[in-house]
Protein backbone atom coordinates (compact mmCIF):
# COMPACT_ATOMS: atom_id res chain seq x y z
CA UNK A 1 0.00 0.00 0.00
CA UNK A 2 2.96 2.35 0.45
CA UNK A 3 3.06 3.50 -3.21
CA UNK A 4 -0.65 4.36 -3.02
CA UNK A 5 -0.21 6.22 0.26
CA UNK A 6 2.65 8.24 -1.23
CA UNK A 7 0.72 8.94 -4.45
CA UNK A 8 -2.16 10.28 -2.36
CA UNK A 9 0.02 13.20 -1.31
CA UNK A 10 -0.59 14.69 -4.77
CA UNK A 11 -4.37 14.55 -4.33
CA UNK A 12 -6.96 15.94 -1.95
CA UNK A 13 -6.54 12.96 0.40
CA UNK A 14 -6.80 14.32 3.93
CA UNK A 15 -7.18 11.49 6.44
CA UNK A 16 -4.40 11.38 9.01
CA UNK A 17 -5.83 8.16 10.44
CA UNK A 18 -6.23 6.18 7.21
CA UNK A 19 -2.98 7.13 5.50
CA UNK A 20 0.18 6.58 7.58
CA UNK A 21 2.16 8.94 5.34
CA UNK A 22 -0.29 11.83 5.68
CA UNK A 23 -0.64 11.04 9.39
CA UNK A 24 3.05 10.49 10.12
CA UNK A 25 4.06 12.39 13.24
CA UNK A 26 7.67 12.50 12.09
CA UNK A 27 6.84 13.83 8.61
CA UNK A 28 4.38 16.37 9.93
CA UNK A 29 6.96 17.62 12.45
CA UNK A 30 9.10 18.20 9.37
CA UNK A 31 6.24 20.21 7.84
CA UNK A 32 4.52 17.76 5.47
CA UNK A 33 0.95 18.81 6.24
CA UNK A 34 1.82 22.51 6.43
CA UNK A 35 3.59 22.40 3.06
CA UNK A 36 0.65 20.61 1.40
CA UNK A 37 -1.75 23.21 2.80
CA UNK A 38 0.42 26.14 1.75
CA UNK A 39 0.82 24.84 -1.80
CA UNK A 40 -2.88 24.03 -2.15
CA UNK A 41 -3.93 27.52 -1.01
CA UNK A 42 -1.45 29.18 -3.34
CA UNK A 43 -2.68 27.20 -6.34
CA UNK A 44 -6.34 27.92 -5.50
CA UNK A 45 -5.75 31.68 -5.52
CA UNK A 46 -3.97 31.40 -8.87
CA UNK A 47 -6.93 29.53 -10.35
CA UNK A 48 -9.35 32.11 -8.90
CA UNK A 49 -7.44 34.85 -10.68
CA UNK A 50 -8.31 33.12 -13.96
CA UNK A 51 -11.98 32.82 -12.96
CA UNK A 52 -12.35 36.37 -11.67
CA UNK A 53 -14.33 37.45 -14.75
CA UNK A 54 -17.21 35.15 -13.70
CA UNK A 55 -18.29 37.32 -10.76
CA UNK A 56 -18.63 41.03 -10.05
CA UNK A 57 -15.78 43.08 -8.63
CA UNK A 58 -17.91 43.70 -5.52
CA UNK A 59 -18.49 39.99 -4.89
CA UNK A 60 -14.84 39.26 -5.54
CA UNK A 61 -13.70 41.84 -2.99
CA UNK A 62 -16.23 40.56 -0.45
CA UNK A 63 -15.16 36.97 -0.84
CA UNK A 64 -11.45 37.73 -0.83
CA UNK A 65 -11.91 39.57 2.49
CA UNK A 66 -14.49 37.36 4.24
CA UNK A 67 -14.36 33.90 2.64
CA UNK A 68 -18.04 34.00 1.72
CA UNK A 69 -20.59 35.94 -0.31
CA UNK A 70 -24.13 36.40 1.00
CA UNK A 71 -26.96 37.54 -1.27
CA UNK A 72 -30.40 38.37 0.13
CA UNK A 73 -33.39 38.10 -2.25
CA UNK A 74 -31.20 36.16 -4.65
CA UNK A 75 -34.04 35.38 -7.04
CA UNK A 76 -37.00 37.58 -7.95
CA UNK A 77 -39.72 36.85 -5.39
CA UNK A 78 -42.20 35.24 -7.82
CA UNK A 79 -39.53 32.97 -9.27
CA UNK A 80 -38.40 31.97 -5.80
CA UNK A 81 -41.95 31.12 -4.69
CA UNK A 82 -42.48 28.91 -7.74
CA UNK A 83 -39.17 27.14 -7.12
CA UNK A 84 -39.88 26.57 -3.44
CA UNK A 85 -43.40 25.28 -4.08
CA UNK A 86 -42.13 22.77 -6.64
CA UNK A 87 -39.28 21.59 -4.40
CA UNK A 88 -41.46 21.16 -1.30
CA UNK A 89 -44.21 19.26 -3.10
CA UNK A 90 -42.00 16.70 -4.84
CA UNK A 91 -41.17 13.37 -3.22
CA UNK A 92 -37.85 11.96 -4.38
CA UNK A 93 -35.35 9.25 -3.36
CA UNK A 94 -33.51 10.48 -0.28
CA UNK A 95 -30.65 9.56 2.02
CA UNK A 96 -30.33 10.44 5.70
CA UNK A 97 -27.43 10.48 8.14
CA UNK A 98 -27.80 10.75 11.91
CA UNK A 99 -25.09 12.66 13.80
CA UNK A 100 -25.71 13.22 17.50
CA UNK A 101 -29.27 14.52 17.86
CA UNK A 102 -29.54 15.73 14.26
CA UNK A 103 -30.55 14.20 10.94
CA UNK A 104 -29.17 15.50 7.65
CA UNK A 105 -31.36 14.53 4.69
CA UNK A 106 -30.25 14.85 1.09
CA UNK A 107 -32.16 14.53 -2.15
CA UNK A 108 -30.14 14.47 -5.37
CA UNK A 109 -30.83 17.10 -7.99
CA UNK A 110 -30.60 14.50 -10.73
CA UNK A 111 -32.36 14.14 -14.11
CA UNK A 112 -35.56 12.83 -12.47
CA UNK A 113 -35.66 15.71 -10.00
CA UNK A 114 -34.95 18.33 -12.66
CA UNK A 115 -37.77 16.97 -14.82
CA UNK A 116 -40.20 17.12 -11.89
CA UNK A 117 -39.01 20.54 -10.67
CA UNK A 118 -38.46 22.50 -13.90
CA UNK A 119 -37.97 25.81 -12.08
CA UNK A 120 -34.62 24.57 -10.79
CA UNK A 121 -33.18 24.67 -14.32
CA UNK A 122 -33.22 28.46 -14.25
CA UNK A 123 -31.38 28.49 -10.93
CA UNK A 124 -28.65 26.12 -12.12
CA UNK A 125 -28.19 28.23 -15.26
CA UNK A 126 -28.15 31.54 -13.37
CA UNK A 127 -24.83 33.30 -14.18
CA UNK A 128 -24.37 34.51 -10.58
CA UNK A 129 -25.05 31.01 -9.21
CA UNK A 130 -22.57 29.47 -11.63
CA UNK A 131 -19.95 32.16 -11.21
CA UNK A 132 -19.93 32.20 -7.41
CA UNK A 133 -19.73 28.41 -7.15
CA UNK A 134 -16.82 28.38 -9.56
CA UNK A 135 -14.83 31.33 -8.24
CA UNK A 136 -15.12 30.28 -4.59
CA UNK A 137 -14.32 26.66 -5.46
CA UNK A 138 -11.45 27.80 -7.74
CA UNK A 139 -12.50 25.40 -10.51
CA UNK A 140 -14.71 25.74 -13.57
CA UNK A 141 -16.69 22.66 -12.64
CA UNK A 142 -20.31 21.80 -11.95
CA UNK A 143 -20.79 21.22 -8.21
CA UNK A 144 -22.85 18.39 -6.79
CA UNK A 145 -26.30 19.77 -6.01
CA UNK A 146 -28.77 18.48 -3.44
CA UNK A 147 -31.91 19.49 -1.63
CA UNK A 148 -30.67 19.34 1.95
CA UNK A 149 -32.79 19.26 5.09
CA UNK A 150 -31.40 19.67 8.61
CA UNK A 151 -33.71 18.20 11.27
CA UNK A 152 -32.43 19.10 14.72
CA UNK A 153 -33.27 17.64 18.16
CA UNK A 154 -34.68 14.45 16.67
CA UNK A 155 -33.63 12.31 19.67
CA UNK A 156 -31.99 12.55 23.07
CA UNK A 157 -28.31 12.22 22.23
CA UNK A 158 -25.02 14.05 22.25
CA UNK A 159 -24.97 17.36 20.33
CA UNK A 160 -24.50 17.35 16.59
CA UNK A 161 -20.70 17.30 15.99
CA UNK A 162 -21.18 19.77 13.15
CA UNK A 163 -21.82 22.45 15.79
CA UNK A 164 -18.07 22.50 16.56
CA UNK A 165 -16.04 25.04 14.59
CA UNK A 166 -14.08 23.12 11.97
CA UNK A 167 -12.53 23.13 8.53
CA UNK A 168 -13.65 20.60 5.94
CA UNK A 169 -10.17 19.84 4.67
CA UNK A 170 -6.72 21.37 4.24
CA UNK A 171 -7.43 23.09 0.91
CA UNK A 172 -9.96 25.60 -0.44
CA UNK A 173 -13.33 24.15 -1.41
CA UNK A 174 -16.85 25.44 -1.94
CA UNK A 175 -20.26 24.91 -0.38
CA UNK A 176 -23.34 26.95 -1.22
CA UNK A 177 -26.50 27.27 0.86
CA UNK A 178 -29.59 28.67 -0.83
CA UNK A 179 -32.13 28.78 1.98
CA UNK A 180 -35.70 27.78 1.14
CA UNK A 181 -36.85 28.38 4.72
CA UNK A 182 -36.25 31.24 7.13
CA UNK A 183 -33.35 30.51 9.48
CA UNK A 184 -33.50 31.78 13.06
CA UNK A 185 -30.34 32.50 15.06
CA UNK A 186 -31.22 29.84 17.66
CA UNK A 187 -32.34 27.18 15.16
CA UNK A 188 -29.12 25.85 13.68
CA UNK A 189 -27.92 28.60 11.33
CA UNK A 190 -24.82 28.28 9.20
CA UNK A 191 -21.92 29.89 11.10
CA UNK A 192 -18.67 31.18 9.57
CA UNK A 193 -15.59 32.97 10.90
CA UNK A 194 -14.98 35.88 8.49
CA UNK A 195 -11.53 35.92 6.95
CA UNK A 196 -10.55 32.49 8.24
CA UNK A 197 -10.24 31.12 4.70
CA UNK A 198 -6.87 32.83 4.46
CA UNK A 199 -3.81 30.81 5.42
CA UNK A 200 -2.17 33.38 7.69
CA UNK A 201 1.04 32.59 9.54
CA UNK A 202 -0.85 31.97 12.78
CA UNK A 203 -3.41 29.78 11.01
CA UNK A 204 -0.61 27.78 9.36
CA UNK A 205 1.16 27.39 12.70
CA UNK A 206 -2.06 26.01 14.22
CA UNK A 207 -2.46 23.52 11.35
CA UNK A 208 1.15 22.44 11.77
CA UNK A 209 0.64 21.81 15.49
CA UNK A 210 -2.63 19.95 14.94
CA UNK A 211 -1.17 17.72 12.25
CA UNK A 212 1.50 16.26 14.55
CA UNK A 213 -0.93 14.28 16.69
CA UNK A 214 -3.99 14.24 14.44
CA UNK A 215 -3.72 10.55 13.51
CA UNK A 216 -4.21 9.59 17.17
CA UNK A 217 -6.94 12.12 17.91
CA UNK A 218 -9.96 10.81 19.80
CA UNK A 219 -12.11 12.98 17.54
CA UNK A 220 -12.82 10.77 14.53
CA UNK A 221 -13.66 13.68 12.24
CA UNK A 222 -10.44 15.52 13.15
CA UNK A 223 -8.33 12.40 12.64
CA UNK A 224 -9.81 12.09 9.17
CA UNK A 225 -8.76 15.60 8.20
CA UNK A 226 -11.63 17.83 9.31
CA UNK A 227 -9.75 19.63 12.07
CA UNK A 228 -11.73 21.13 14.97
CA UNK A 229 -10.97 24.39 16.78
CA UNK A 230 -12.22 26.07 19.92
CA UNK A 231 -13.37 29.70 20.00
CA UNK A 232 -10.19 30.53 21.93
CA UNK A 233 -7.97 28.90 19.31
CA UNK A 234 -9.71 30.77 16.50
CA UNK A 235 -9.26 34.04 18.39
CA UNK A 236 -5.58 33.24 18.99
CA UNK A 237 -5.15 32.90 15.23
CA UNK A 238 -6.22 36.52 14.92
CA UNK A 239 -9.69 35.96 13.52
CA UNK A 240 -12.83 37.68 14.77
CA UNK A 241 -16.05 36.25 16.14
CA UNK A 242 -18.11 33.75 14.12
CA UNK A 243 -21.04 35.15 12.15
CA UNK A 244 -24.34 33.29 12.31
CA UNK A 245 -26.44 33.49 9.15
CA UNK A 246 -29.87 34.06 10.66
CA UNK A 247 -31.44 34.97 7.35
CA UNK A 248 -34.78 34.92 5.55
CA UNK A 249 -35.61 32.43 2.83
CA UNK A 250 -34.29 33.34 -0.63
CA UNK A 251 -30.82 34.08 0.78
CA UNK A 252 -27.77 32.54 -0.89
CA UNK A 253 -24.49 32.03 0.97
CA UNK A 254 -21.47 30.69 -0.92
CA UNK A 255 -18.46 29.93 1.27
CA UNK A 256 -14.97 28.47 1.18
CA UNK A 257 -15.19 25.78 3.84
CA UNK A 258 -11.45 25.68 4.40
CA UNK A 259 -12.45 28.58 6.64
CA UNK A 260 -13.74 27.82 10.13
CA UNK A 261 -17.46 27.17 10.11
CA UNK A 262 -20.12 25.18 11.89
CA UNK A 263 -23.81 24.55 12.21
CA UNK A 264 -25.04 26.80 14.98
CA UNK A 265 -26.77 25.13 17.94
CA UNK A 266 -30.53 24.84 17.96
CA UNK A 267 -32.45 25.29 21.21
CA UNK A 268 -35.50 23.44 19.91
CA UNK A 269 -36.60 21.00 17.24
CA UNK A 270 -36.26 22.80 13.94
CA UNK A 271 -36.22 22.13 10.20
CA UNK A 272 -33.91 23.95 7.80
CA UNK A 273 -34.23 23.32 4.05
CA UNK A 274 -31.80 24.56 1.42
CA UNK A 275 -30.51 23.91 -2.04
CA UNK A 276 -26.99 22.86 -1.19
CA UNK A 277 -23.95 22.49 -3.40
CA UNK A 278 -20.59 20.94 -2.79
CA UNK A 279 -17.51 21.25 -4.99
CA UNK A 280 -14.14 19.68 -4.36
CA UNK A 281 -11.42 18.63 -6.76
CA UNK A 282 -7.74 17.69 -6.64
CA UNK A 283 -6.27 20.90 -5.16
CA UNK A 284 -2.94 20.46 -6.93
CA UNK A 285 -4.30 20.72 -10.48
CA UNK A 286 -2.94 23.83 -12.21
CA UNK A 287 -5.88 24.18 -14.61
CA UNK A 288 -9.42 25.34 -13.84
CA UNK A 289 -11.46 23.25 -16.29
CA UNK A 290 -11.19 19.96 -18.19
CA UNK A 291 -13.62 18.23 -15.83
CA UNK A 292 -15.27 15.35 -17.69
CA UNK A 293 -17.91 14.93 -15.00
CA UNK A 294 -19.13 18.51 -15.45
CA UNK A 295 -20.40 17.70 -18.93
CA UNK A 296 -24.19 17.85 -19.43
CA UNK A 297 -25.60 14.36 -19.22
CA UNK A 298 -22.91 13.27 -16.77
CA UNK A 299 -22.94 16.04 -14.17
CA UNK A 300 -26.52 15.47 -13.05
CA UNK A 301 -26.04 11.68 -12.84
CA UNK A 302 -23.02 11.68 -10.52
CA UNK A 303 -24.89 11.54 -7.21
CA UNK A 304 -27.10 8.49 -7.96
CA UNK A 305 -24.04 6.71 -9.35
CA UNK A 306 -22.00 7.40 -6.20
CA UNK A 307 -24.89 6.24 -4.02
CA UNK A 308 -25.11 2.97 -5.95
CA UNK A 309 -21.36 2.35 -5.71
CA UNK A 310 -21.30 3.07 -1.97
CA UNK A 311 -24.30 0.78 -1.43
CA UNK A 312 -22.60 -2.05 -3.31
CA UNK A 313 -19.34 -1.64 -1.40
CA UNK A 314 -21.23 -1.37 1.89
CA UNK A 315 -23.05 -4.65 1.28
CA UNK A 316 -19.67 -6.33 0.76
CA UNK A 317 -18.27 -4.85 3.94
CA UNK A 318 -15.72 -2.82 2.01
CA UNK A 319 -17.01 0.63 2.96
CA UNK A 320 -18.93 2.21 5.78
CA UNK A 321 -22.19 3.69 4.52
CA UNK A 322 -23.61 6.22 7.01
CA UNK A 323 -26.11 7.57 4.48
CA UNK A 324 -29.23 5.41 4.80
CA UNK A 325 -31.75 4.97 2.00
CA UNK A 326 -35.09 6.26 3.32
CA UNK A 327 -37.11 5.88 0.13
CA UNK A 328 -39.08 8.63 -1.54
CA UNK A 329 -39.71 11.57 0.73
CA UNK A 330 -40.38 15.30 0.59
CA UNK A 331 -37.83 17.76 1.98
CA UNK A 332 -40.03 18.84 4.92
CA UNK A 333 -41.41 15.42 5.83
CA UNK A 334 -40.65 14.22 9.36
CA UNK A 335 -38.22 11.31 9.81
CA UNK A 336 -39.65 7.89 9.07
CA UNK A 337 -42.35 9.10 6.72
CA UNK A 338 -42.27 7.81 3.18
CA UNK A 339 -44.35 9.22 0.36
CA UNK A 340 -47.35 7.19 -0.66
Amino acid sequence: MTPLWVAALATGAKSFRDNPIIGSEKLNRSGLHAKRAKLAHSMAWRRRARLAHMISAEDRATFDRDGFVARHEFLPREQFERLRAQVFSHAAPAREMMQGDTITRRIAVDPEFIAAVPEIKSLLANPDWRGLNRYVGSFDQEPLTYIQTILSHIRNAKPDPQTDLHIDTFHPTVKAFYFLTDVAEDEGPFVYVPGSHRLTERRLKWEYEQSIGAAKSRDTLASRGSLRATDAEVAAMGFGKPRAFAVPANTLVVADTVGFHARGPSVRAAVRVEIWTYGRRNPFLPWTGFDLFSMPGLAERRIPFVWQVRDALGKRGLLSQPWKDVGRIRPQDPPGRRAA
